[in-house]
């Protein structure tokens, strides 16, 4: 697949097909991604893979933790988004969200109904492979950058393989069940896990592509110097 098109056709995948990914290409698209770029060349990513039986004991698992009670109220172990969200992004935020509840029928009423669509998350869609993503807590900024580098080389690289990929934060809401079963030491934080499958693209929850924001939005191209007063020294 082109480069171009493997980007184009990268999607937050909320419905996986009950088909399992072979393991040699899992391990191929793990050893790719690590040309991803990264500061100092620290590369500090630690992955955790997760299939087959252990996979399913680990979502029976979490899915015990979160019964009776609506994990979006436990705190992550770092803000999805700053508090006092300001615009344009706050829109973006409810954008998205009016997106994927609409493709999925669900209305704004339903608390119930939009509750258990956040708890799939746990179920990771269906998705019969997980990448946990993790790096020792007491790296800073840039290395939270390397991490995002990361996780975006591995879902376009996904997709030269015909698979699909959903990153999910919502686990950070999990780590200590989730870390007690890998044997991850609390050193340790959770950056993210992708989900790896292959996508059920005739879903409704599939079907659409969240809105971006025009180039112009977010763009300055500087031709010229600028001129006396406008910040040169």
């Amino acid at each position: 697949m082109h480069v171009f098109d493997a980007v184009d056709t990268r999607l937050a995948c909320r419905a996986f097909l009950d088909r399992p990914v072979p393991s040699e290409t899992l391990r191929d698209l793990i050893a790719r991604s690590g040309r991803s770029a990264s500061g100092s060349n620290l590369q500090p990513w630690r992955l955790h893979i997760v299939t087959g039986e252990a996979l399913r004991e680990l979502k029976a698992i979490v899915a015990a933790d979160v019964e009776g009670r609506d994990p979006r109220h436990t705190p992550a172990e770092y803000p999805f988004v700053p508090p006092d969200l300001w615009e344009p992004y706050l829109e973006r935020k409810e954008h998205h969200g009016a997106e994927l509840y609409g493709a999925l029928g669900i209305p704004r009423t339903d608390a119930q109904a939009r509750l258990g669509q956040y708890k799939r998350n746990f179920a990771l869609f269906g998705a019969p492979a997980a990448v946990f993503v993790t790096m020792e807590r007491r790296f800073g900024e840039a290395q939270w950058a390397d991490l995002g580098l990361f996780v975006a080389t591995l879902m376009i690289l996904a997709r030269g393989y015909g698979l699909d990929t959903c990153p999910q934060q919502s686990w950070s809401r999990v780590q200590k069940p989730l870390f007690a079963y890998l044997g991850i030491p609390d050193s340790d934080i959770l950056y993210c896990v992708v989900a790896v499958g292959y996508g059920d693209r005739e879903q409704p929850v599939n079907s659409f592509r969240s809105t971006r924001a025009d180039p112009a939005e977010f763009t300055t191209f500087v031709e010229t110097p600028p001129a006396a007063g406008d910040g040169t020294l």
